[in-house]
């Protein structure tokens, strides 16, 4: 004999089956082939006071291309720690000044976890060449030192 199983206690087994949680789509996220991405570290000056690991992109915004999106991600700061970031021009270790308006991003603002993400939206086009980087400062009375760092590689062509 057979019996009919609800779609519904199908889909419920499968979703426990895989860890109970669903995939997000994010339909305005950039594919990582469209950006300019880094991986983020702390400086090897800091080792041992810090340990902070992160990743983050730039890209054209897909709605007003005269626009860049930024955005960072870090993980293993202190919890409850404000950090200032940048995109900048040139590379970790020589720093040739922030891409487009220091106040476009917003501050990175440390959970209980140790985890925070940020973003900032640029008024100014994505860049096609050149050398840029992502900086985490420590603070905004201690922006001289960074506690995170990574070069952005272009995007494939």
């Amino acid at each position: 004999m057979r019996h009919a199983v609800p779609s519904g206690l199908i889909a419920a087994a499968m979703l426990v089956g895989c860890g109970g949680k669903a995939v997000e789509i994010n339909p305005e996220a950039q594919p990582a082939t469209n950006r300019w991405n880094a991986v983020l570290a702390t400086p090897p000056e800091l080792a041992g006071a810090a340990q902070l690991q992160g990743t983050g992109w730039m890209a054209a915004d897909p709605k007003d291309t005269s626009h860049t999106r930024a955005h960072v991600d870090i993980t293993n700061a202190a919890p409850g720690g404000v950090h200032p970031w940048h995109v900048h021009r040139g590379e970790c270790g020589n720093d040739m000044g922030v891409f487009g308006p220091a106040d476009a991003y917003n501050v990175l603002k440390v959970g209980d976890d140790g985890k925070a993400a940020a973003d900032g939206d640029l008024s100014v086009p994505m860049p096609t060449t050149g050398q840029y980087f992502i900086n985490v400062h420590a603070s905004a009375q201690n922006m001289r030192t960074s506690i995170a760092c990574g070069n952005l590689a272009p995007p494939a062509r």
